[in-house]
């Protein structure tokens, strides 16, 4: 009879470990949106919890220390790594969007403190949702700045 409760209790333990791992890994392969794909699905995504990508445009950053407040727009950028390989690399891809005017665009609004790496041409992944009024109201933002990461060419690896 202990036997047998030592063995429900095992298999209890390691069911229960398998649903961790494998929920966790769901929710980390979770796929971003870009901004013209929330624009076209317009009316069917607002209020739903999403989560968002596309480039920050330095000149629409607003912040208010008082009330933490922070609004900001940002462009379109692809969403498949490939097509962002073959247009030069994701620090080219962000230039290319905030200085296109043609590209879709997206107002976000963020309540919290301002992150350091909020600048002209960092990359944005928010999380939250697209508000009836257009705007994306972020619960969670993630922003990744290419030139950061970049590392500089050793003199030797350019031929000189």
């Amino acid at each position: 009879m202990p036997r047998t409760k030592f063995l429900i209790g095992g298999l209890l333990i390691l069911a229960a470990v398998a649903y961790l791992i494998a929920s966790s890994t769901v929710a980390a392969a979770q796929y971003f949106l870009t901004v013209d794909e929330v624009k076209a699905k317009g009316s069917e995504v607002i209020g739903k919890n999403l989560r968002v990508s596309g480039a920050v445009i330095g000149d629409t950053i607003q912040y208010d220390p008082q009330t933490l407040k922070l609004t900001f727009e940002v462009a379109h950028v692809p969403g498949d790594n490939k097509e962002v390989e073959a247009q030069g690399g994701l620090a080219a891809v962000l230039h290319a969007a905030v200085t296109d005017p043609t590209r879709s665009r997206l107002k976000v609004v963020y309540i919290g403190p301002k992150p350091d790496l909020l600048k002209n041409e960092a990359q944005a992944i928010m999380t939250g949702h697209l508000g009836s009024d257009g705007v994306f109201y972020a619960d969670e933002l993630l922003l990744k700045c290419p030139t950061r990461y970049e590392e500089a060419v050793p003199q030797q690896a350019q031929g000189n």
